[in-house]
């Protein structure tokens, strides 16, 4: 063989090494990728070539699917009660993709799942029955925060105290997922889009906003567990009017005639005193405040339920009297609603908090489960004499103080309204929050609730944490509590 040729046969051979080579890569290593690619059409055509799995709410689906007419995408999702669950579950579109539930467990639901596989069938790429997820919630307290929400612009979520189950999830303005389930919904997604309440948005996990004077809950937290004042029934050394630190702004109180220079705690609470929460952070001072804060939850950007909730954030970096301010849930705190009814949790959980989880388990066609979610994953938060305290303190609101509203008969009930400011220098409507547990002494049932209030049509004198935000809370617990 002379060079020239043994040189052609050499590089020919090398060329075929490498084809085969980078067949092997994308087969073995590149596949998966390929395969899982939102632009890939054979992705979308599998998911959707048989009915999808369901989700389940109390034993029964509340998703289906539906046999399409022509084109290569053989079913599509339905959803029964759709809008009453859509903060729940999502949405899952031919179009537009899969979000929440939908979307964590999108294998599971159209039986990609690996795990959903035996050994022939992970070899054959059979595509297997889907599975299951099953929900915490409870249908007749989701429906009753959804019918007390109405029209108005907010959301609630509430939770077993003792478990971390959600029991209900509400966000309103609503959507039904079913209208843009298909592939031809492009002018109902269009509306969505455009709308200004924006019904898109989870708001019950996903919209932090200022919480008001519901979190001086966790300021008392703080000031009772550092020992600034041994209890909720000592007197504060807190001036009325307030003028915040270095600065000769005056922090007035809602209710001008209200008891609340040197009130104790309790008082504070009971009339939601300014003075007395914005004195006591400027002397606890941001890190202890903030400490406290991220132990019920704050900061933590990683909030998983399986839906990832948005950060609710105390900030840093501040002079004493912008830490006054975030003693009254002002200046740059926010919070979501599962962030505040977590606060409630730990109190009414005796200083536990159970981790919060919407999902129990996610199960195979044959009911075997792939993944169980446990209940009552706690981490102490406060002591049992605070978190005692602290109730003891919140009935008081209730029974007679600024959240009248959220009482029910024979019930144990506990809470805090907040009225957030919104816009510079208070402009637009301000935000209704409440916060609150309710017990039952017969039936040892328990339920923590937080609501949140964006926009009630309601015009700005009548907005009010009791007015607004604790009928609804109320509700639900009346619900979780049957």
């Amino acid at each position: 063989m002379n060079k020239t040729i043994r040189h052609t046969s050499v590089f020919v051979l090398v060329l075929v090494l490498a084809l085969l080579g980078r067949a092997t890569w994308v087969q073995a290593y590149e596949g998966k990728a390929l395969a899982d690619d939102s632009k890939n059409r054979r992705k979308t055509i599998a998911q959707y070539a048989q009915p999808l799995g369901n989700i389940v709410v109390a034993g029964s689906p509340v998703t289906g699917s539906k046999k399409t007419e022509g084109g290569d995408l053989a079913y599509k999702r339905t959803y029964t009660d759709g809008e009453l669950y859509a903060a729940v579950t999502g949405y899952s579109s031919q179009a537009y993709g899969a979000t929440q539930l939908e979307g964590i467990y999108s294998h599971v639901l159209d039986g990609t799942d690996d795990r959903l596989k035996n050994p022939v069938d992970a070899v054959t790429r059979k595509q297997q029955e889907p599975g299951t997820v099953v929900t915490t919630i409870d249908p007749a307290v989701q429906k009753a925060g959804y019918e007390a929400l109405g029209d108005t612009k907010g959301a609630a979520v509430a939770v077993d105290p003792a478990t971390g189950r959600i029991l209900g999830m509400v966000s309103t303005p609503s959507y039904d997922p079913s209208k843009i389930a298909g592939t031809a919904d492009g002018d109902a997604w269009q509306k969505l889009l455009d709308d200004e309440d924006k019904p898109l948005v989870n708001r019950a996990l996903r919209q932090p906003l200022p919480p008001g004077s519901t979190f001086k809950l966790v300021v008392a937290a703080a000031a009772l567990e550092d020992g600034l004042y041994g209890s909720v029934d000592t007197a504060t050394k807190s001036p009325n009017p307030y003028t915040l630190p270095n600065t000769r702004t005056v922090l007035k109180n809602e209710n001008a005639s209200a008891p609340c220079e040197n009130a104790t705690i309790r008082t504070a609470l009971r009339y939601s005193c300014n003075n007395v929460f914005a004195k006591m952070a400027a002397d606890l001072g941001q890190d202890k405040v903030k400490a406290m804060a991220e132990k019920f939850g704050f900061n933590d950007a990683e909030l998983d339920v399986p839906v990832r909730a948005y950060e609710s954030v105390y900030p840093s970096g501040m002079d004493s009297a912008q830490t006054a301010l975030t003693g009254i849930g002002q200046f740059d705190v926010t919070a979501t609603p599962l962030q505040m009814a977590m606060v409630s949790a730990a109190i009414a959980n005796d200083g536990l908090l159970a981790a919060p989880h919407m999902v129990s388990e996610v199960v195979d066609s044959d009911g075997d489960a792939l993944t169980s979610f446990d209940d009552g994953d706690t981490t102490r938060i406060v002591s049992s004499s605070t978190a005692e305290q602290l109730r003891s303190a919140m009935r008081t609101v209730v029974e007679k103080g600024t959240g009248t509203n959220a009482a029910i008969a024979g019930a144990e009930v506990g809470g805090k309204t907040g009225t957030a400011q919104h816009g510079e220098n208070n402009s637009k409507t301000p935000y209704a929050w409440f916060t609150s547990y309710a017990k039952d002494p017969s039936t040892g049932k328990q339920v923590a609730v937080a609501v949140m209030i964006e926009d009630s049509g309601a015009a700005r004198s009548e907005v009010s944490g009791n007015g607004l935000a604790a009928p609804v809370a109320q509700k639900m617990m009346a619900a979780a509590l049957k």
